[in-house]
């Protein structure tokens, strides 16, 4: 499992899915299996644990993006310190059946992702 304050997912958010993807997988050798309950992203799981997932926007407003989302013991807690470091949030702490609670806030004109895994 990837240890708390590690990258444990990257999504890249894209309108180019299937080119993004076959990149992927010749570069590297990812295997990538659709998981609906991450928007229909396609996933793969790298060797140290942690996932790529590539998705088509879920709404008109998704604009694409490559963000990172980093595990956290307590989402709530860690959506908390990122407000007060003067993170807008986007994504307030949400459940993920079966993977856990996530957030996204905005910071320094990015966007950044937490994680806390079930």
């Amino acid at each position: 499992m990837v240890p708390v304050s590690s990258v444990c997912y990257v999504e890249v958010v894209t309108n180019e899915v299937e080119q993004v993807r076959a990149a992927r997988e010749r570069a590297h050798g990812w295997v990538f299996t659709a998981v609906p309950e991450l928007g229909n992203a396609s996933v793969a799981e790298l060797p140290d644990g942690s996932r790529y997932a590539i998705r088509a926007p879920m709404h008109g407003g998704e604009r694409p993006v490559t963000r990172a989302y980093v595990r956290v013991e307590d989402v709530e807690r860690a959506a908390e310190a990122a407000r007060l470091a003067g993170g807008v949030i986007a994504v307030p702490p949400m459940e993920i059946p079966g993977k856990g609670k996530i957030a996204i806030y905005m910071l320094g004109g990015s966007e950044h992702g937490l994680w806390q895994l079930p």
